[in-house]
């Protein structure tokens, strides 16, 4: 584990045991959206040494690249981008979302991504019940902005957002000339978010329909069947 400085040997055993308390238990997908084009994207690095911890922790991952991706709404749902972005949304356990801070928010590139995600698709949720960690670079001192607004969207689009969640300040000190993330604070802050949704995303696993279903869901439902029955015998 060279690779990867400062992981707690620990957490692969605390982990072990998450998965061990789930018989539905797999390995969890997991996508990585970052909101900045950028050639030296922070929140691109940041969503990189991610997903290397991730991976190292046994789960799969994929990072989507926003570049091409129109505005919401400028194209159809079958554009290319569009397309490959809602799969992937449907594709995974979990996500995990970094944005840089703009004026004291997420990124417009970090917002369209979210907004081209759907509630539905037809009968499929592809956000409902999935985990969701929150990351942001900061280009000064730390806040947290960012995050606190990513935090109202995974609830908005029904996902069980972890309590951990990382802000890194000035971050173009944080990273050496190769694009890794020097050994410090912050990055233990990463591991530590990393490690508590893949733990969440085992004890969740097999369970996500459990943990939202609702009461006024299954009135409208039963009303919906009982006026199909109510159709059909006229």
């Amino acid at each position: 584990m060279s690779d990867l400085p400062n992981i707690n040997p620990e957490a692969f055993a605390e982990i072990d045991a998450a998965r061990l308390g789930n018989p539905n238990a797999r390995p969890p997908k997991i996508l990585l959206l970052y909101g900045s084009l950028r050639e030296r994207s922070y929140s691109r690095l940041v969503v990189e040494e991610a997903a290397r911890l991730l991976t190292a922790y046994g789960a799969e991952t994929h990072i989507y690249n926003p570049a091409g991706l129109p505005l919401p709404d400028g194209a159809e749902a079958d554009h290319p981008k569009v397309a490959e972005l809602r799969e992937l949304a449907s594709w995974c356990d979990g996500m995990v979302w970094c944005s840089p801070e703009r004026h004291g928010a997420m990124s417009g590139i970090m917002k369209a991504q979210i907004d081209w995600i759907p509630l539905s698709i037809g009968a499929v949720r592809p956000t409902q019940g999935k985990t969701l960690a929150v990351m942001q670079v900061c280009g000064g001192s730390q806040s947290f902005n960012a995050v606190n607004q990513l935090r109202v969207l995974g609830r908005w689009m029904r996902m069980l957002t972890i309590p951990n969640q990382s802000s890194v300040a000035k971050a173009f000190l944080e990273f050496d000339d190769d694009g890794r993330m020097k050994p410090s604070a912050y990055y233990q802050r990463i591991v530590d978010v990393v490690e508590e949704l893949m733990k969440f995303t085992y004890l969740v696993q097999g369970r996500e329909a459990y943990l939202v279903d609702r009461y006024s869901e299954r009135v409208e439902s039963a009303a919906e069947l009982s006026a199909r029955v109510n159709q059909k015998n006229i």
